[in-house]
């Protein structure tokens, strides 16, 4: 095998930063990817669920809304919880830990009675892939090379089109002739995949440096170093700079070092932009086949409509997988926010056919491109000791978006208001906020090392 001179440096992570992208960056992506498409489909499940629930159940707005927050609720929860304790225990066995609990709890839904037993499986589900998506977008950025750190992540990111795209073929497919149960029976089979990521993911060297463990993070590298065709550097000194083997502090002094001098206006900038984010997509993207099915589409065409405009998705994470390293995040992000604003604003008059899809597709495209860009930003701005809890609370701050935005919708429709006017004006209005939030605040990382960023 040829092989690359191997860095000046003993330093783990400038080694991780200057290696080439190699089998094991392909095969990090699409394992962690896999978890995350998973995840996806999950949500893009429920909300054809709820389409089909509010007409067997006779479900009223305020019950469907409570329906698709409470998960809402649960990934707050889940996010803020286990972002802190991946900081203690580890990114790989928090990611393990998540799973098992998002794909267990989505059996139990299969099995509810009730409408409160459905709310209870669907708070534990959503507590499960709150946590798991920040400690997967963690994972993935403390392994990748830094000038293709960018793209990774929203290659990561992209697998979430994926997901959607199977929640809306189980839909089209399967709900209609086994019923509603068997697409929650089919979405808790991620739990088999905790086995791959046993054996396919190594824990992160980071993280393992952050806890004074550097000679197994010296291991991890030294693998993936071979495996990249890399000769590993000999005569290696583990001390590796100030803050390896630096113990973890409390939970509450981690997320006060959130709101220190050095990394304030970045957790403002990064709370504000995923409240916006998360607002603005839950609420539009899990009351859609609900909204096209009660404008007289029926259930079946309607779940044709969002397969469609889903599929934009794909495209959306490519384009900006590409810009994140030619103009940046800073760059990418906000422009992606704003058009997405454009979209929700000329979707609340769209009647016809061709109006949905193509305005549809619109706000699929530039939102989905824009989340690829926010799991790539968030976890790159604070430092490997609070990184999972810094990811950890934006996201949590952006699932309280996500619980009031079904809330509004449901209310908003309570009203006895017809049509999407008002809903898609408010969606406009909160995404152009994200946009201008993070012109103002945002910094740009694009070809900076994890620690350059962090200091």
């Amino acid at each position: 095998m040829k092989t690359e001179s191997s860095p000046s440096s003993a330093d783990p992570a400038q080694r991780l930063d200057r290696l080439p992208m190699s089998r094991f960056h392909w095969k990090l992506v699409g394992v962690s990817g896999m978890g995350w498409m998973f995840d996806s489909m999950d949500v893009g499940i429920i909300s054809f669920v709820v389409a089909t629930l509010t007409r067997e159940w006779g479900l009223a707005p305020d019950q469907v809304a409570w329906m698709i927050s409470i998960g809402l609720l649960g990934m707050l929860v889940g996010a803020a919880g286990t972002g802190t304790l991946a900081d203690r225990y580890g990114r790989k066995t928090m990611f393990q830990a998540t799973l098992l609990i998002f794909s267990f709890a989505t059996a139990f839904c299969g099995l509810a009675w009730s409408y409160a037993s459905l709310l209870v499986g669907r708070f534990l589900v959503g507590f499960g892939l709150g946590g798991e998506l920040p400690i997967a977008s963690t994972l993935v950025s403390e392994f990748s090379p830094a000038r293709w750190r960018g793209r990774i992540l929203v290659l990561l990111e992209s697998f979430w089109a994926y997901g959607w795209v199977l929640a809306a073929i189980i839909a089209y497919f399967v709900i209609p002739t086994y019923g509603w149960r068997a697409a929650f029976f089919i979405g808790a089979l991620p739990a088999f995949y905790v086995f791959v990521l046993r054996r396919a993911l190594p824990e992160s060297p980071r993280f393992l440096l952050s806890k004074g463990r550097n000679r197994e993070a010296e291991e991890v590298v030294r693998g993936i170093e071979r495996e990249s065709g890399v000769t590993p550097p000999e005569g290696v000194n583990l001390v590796v700079d100030a803050s390896a083997g630096r113990q973890l502090g409390s939970s509450l002094a981690n997320f006060r070092e959130l709101w220190s001098r050095p990394y304030l206006r970045r957790t403002v900038m990064l709370w504000v932009l995923w409240f916006t984010i998360v607002y603005s997509y839950y609420g539009i993207f899990t009351w859609l086949p609900t909204l096209l099915s009660e404008g007289g589409r029926g259930l079946t065409r309607s779940f044709g409509y969002v397969l469609i405009i889903t599929l934009a998705q794909i495209p959306g994470y490519f384009s900006a997988a590409y810009l994140v390293e030619k103009v940046g995040r800073k760059w990418t992000l906000s422009p992606y926010l704003f058009l997405t604003a454009v979209g929700a604003f000329f979707f609340r008059n769209a009647g016809a056919e061709a109006e949905i899809l193509f305005w549809g597709c619109f706000i699929s495209f530039f939102n989905l491109g824009a989340w690829g860009v926010v799991y790539t930003y968030t976890p790159e701005l604070y430092p490997t000791r609070v990184r999972g809890t810094g990811a950890g609370w934006a996201a949590a701050c952006g699932r309280f978006g996500g619980v009031l935005a079904p809330l509004a919708v449901g209310g908003i429709l309570g009203t006895g208001i017809v049509g999407y006017e008002p809903i898609f004006l408010m969606f406009s209005a909160v995404l152009l906020v994200g946009a201008i939030n993070v012109a103002l605040l945002g910094e740009e990382t694009k070809g900076r090392t994890l620690e350059e960023i962090a200091k």
